[in-house]
């Protein structure tokens, strides 16, 4: 997986010690080289350096990690980790990519293109309650398959882009 950058998406280079939750909208390449902790939510790319030290739940489109991360990971589209990645925590992916010398401790889920009700709950982080009040609602993107409801990852993560999503 390459870092492919076109020339309208902004990019955010992060060499410093930082606090916080971040939140990205718009597509960014964002490359983080020193200490983070707290939520990182973004679009785009996003690169974790060797030498960063990352204390945070990450949840993103296409990830490389070659520095430490503490905390659940969600890649929707990839996660690639470097030979010099250290991870401590839950990951979920639709894609990965684990290069040798990469350590990982903690569990590893494969997104589907197709979430049950409790993969969506956990890919969401909310309760079943919060669910279940959308879909009676009509106001969340599903199907159903025998009794069973389904919810199609690409349409959630477009009605969350559209902001259709209040946690």
């Amino acid at each position: 997986m390459a870092f492919r950058r076109r020339p309208e998406e902004k990019c955010l280079d992060v060499d410093a010690t930082m606090q916080g939750s971040l939140s990205f909208c718009d597509p960014v390449n964002l490359r983080i080289n020193g200490r983070f902790n707290g939520s990182l939510q973004t679009r785009g790319n996003l690169m974790i350096g060797r030498d960063a030290d990352v204390s945070a739940d990450i949840t993103g489109d296409s990830i490389v990690i070659g520095g430490r991360i503490k905390g659940k990971i969600i890649a929707k589209e990839c996660l690639r980790l470097l030979p010099t990645a250290i991870v401590e925590g839950d990951i979920y992916s639709a894609k990965l990519n684990v290069e040798e010398g990469a350590r990982l401790e903690g569990k590893c889920s494969m997104l589907g293109e197709f979430l049950d009700l409790d993969e969506l709950t956990r890919y969401l982080e909310v309760d079943t309650a919060s669910v279940t009040e959308w879909v009676n609602g009509g106001i969340i993107p599903f199907f159903k398959e025998g009794e069973e409801w389904r919810f199609e990852r690409k349409a959630i993560d477009s009605w969350i882009a559209d902001g259709k999503i209040s946690k």
